[in-house]
């Protein structure tokens, strides 16, 4: 045992920069993944891809070669089924990965004052909509394209305003249902389906509007405000997390901050309370 300590200790110590910078990139990589899917059915799998890698090791260890046969072809099934089963999770961790290379077609970008102008129509159309209990789906469009998401409403290209987002909202309006998807200071499409978050560690009183917020957020950039029609609560959603119970103000920060300063840090929730 002494002199096998010895040895690694030995290879340790003549390490050249090259492999420590091997050895690093794969740590990362690995925490990386190990981060993504984190809190996500997918860490499941990998705790029996995990036993059945032990299993493995067993039957060659202990010569049990029908054991080895049978599992050394199941690895090969196995990889292809992980791939079909788990291609969402596999999609948005490809998106995390994206979103901290730079954006080689980028969106138009607003000034300051045209910033300022959207947030104020969008809160004061929210705060209206909230007080009537009135629900509300607002998807904002960052560095991810949402092309897909606006393809499955009806286009509008209409600049945002107070009137039009009310109205778009009214119950007795046929657009009212879905999300809108703002581009820039203008809204691109409204009635527009998104998908579901599959997190089941959601609470039950989360409706089919928040849970959509969170879906788009989780496999995009996206950032999304919720408003809720059975209480009025309003939300704002941002990388799969939700902050509810907001008001005005709280609502403007939170805009500022991913959109009109989106190179701050995004724990932007984190810091101000996620509920």
């Amino acid at each position: 045992m002494g002199a096998e300590l010895k040895a690694f200790w030995d290879a340790i110590a003549h390490l050249t920069g090259r492999e420590v910078a091997d050895i690093a990139l794969v740590a990362f990589l690995v925490y990386g993944v190990l981060k993504l899917i984190k809190d996500t059915r997918a860490i499941q799998m990998l705790y029996g891809l995990l036993v059945l890698g032990l299993l493995y090791l067993l039957a060659t260890w202990a010569r049990l070669s029908t054991l080895e046969f049978v599992l050394r072809h199941a690895m090969l099934y196995i990889g292809i089924a992980v791939i079909v089963i788990f291609q969402s999770e596999i999609r948005s961790a490809l998106i995390q990965f994206g979103r901290y290379l730079p954006r080689p077609f980028g969106g138009r970008g607003l000034r300051r004052s045209e910033y300022e102008q959207l947030f104020e129509e969008v809160i004061l159309a929210v705060t209206t909509l909230a007080a009537e209990r009135i629900g509300a789906l607002i998807v904002f469009e960052r560095t991810v394209g949402l092309q897909n998401f606006i393809e499955t409403g009806v286009r509008l290209d209409a600049r945002v305003s107070y009137d039009l987002l009310v109205s778009i909202f009214n119950p007795r309006v046929p657009l009212h249902d879905g999300a809108v998807i703002i581009r820039g200071d203008r809204i691109v499409a409204a009635s527009c389906f998104l998908p579901l978050t599959l997190n089941p560690q959601l609470s039950k009183e989360l409706g089919t509007r928040h849970r959509a917020a969170i879906g788009i957020t989780e496999d995009t950039d996206a950032v999304a405000i919720v408003v809720s029609e059975e209480t009025g609560i309003i939300s704002f959603v941002a990388e799969g997390q939700i902050s509810r119970h907001l008001d005005a103000t709280r609502l403007r920060h939170f805009l500022r901050t991913w959109l009109a300063e989106p190179s701050r840090p995004s724990r932007a929730l984190s810091r101000l309370g996620v509920t």
